[in-house]
């Protein structure tokens, strides 16, 4: 019976690596089609060469890439877009989010769901960079622990890309 166990620990252990790696390719992915909108070419376009290098550290494979690539010369693929969002969230934090997305009012849907449920709030564009010189404190317990869901939260949700906060 331990051995049986034993295989089931180790098949759910690589289910769970082989979901995370796959988010993770997707926004690379992602990042890769978006810098590519500018010029396909990475010797000329900088932001695509950098995107293509950052992607081979994570051991991204070279057929994936291409396929990236190739997006932006396909006309029948949904274009991707850029999104910048700001929100407070819990014990007063400032979150700048960064997302890619082919819809953007699926993603801002999702996004607001995630901030609700981690009592959080969307807040207008630019009303939240002078809180990004005095960074706060959490002293409470409970506040970190929600902070922590919520970053969570946020990684987890394939087109955000990035989750800048202004705590220390």
């Amino acid at each position: 019976m331990s051995g049986h166990n034993k295989w089931s620990q180790i098949q759910h252990k690589k289910g769970i690596t082989d979901q995370k790696r796959g988010q993770l390719f997707s926004k690379l992915s992602k990042r890769i089609t978006l810098a590519a909108k500018k010029d396909i070419d990475p010797k000329t376009n900088t932001a695509l060469a950098n995107a293509i290098e950052n992607a081979k550290t994570m051991n991204m494979p070279n057929e994936n890439i291409e396929r990236a690539i190739k997006k932006v010369s396909d006309k029948n693929q949904v274009q991707l877009e850029e999104l910048s969002i700001e929100a407070l969230g819990p014990g007063g934090i400032a979150l700048k989010i960064k997302a890619i997305t082919d819809n953007r009012n699926r993603t801002m849907a999702e996004i607001k769901k995630i901030l609700s449920e981690h009592a959080s709030k969307l807040v207008q564009p630019g009303s939240l960079a002078w809180m990004f010189g005095n960074p706060p404190t959490l002293n409470d317990t409970s506040v970190q622990e929600q902070v922590g869901k919520l970053f969570e939260a946020l990684d987890d949700q394939d087109e955000v890309e990035d989750v800048t906060s202004n705590l220390e």
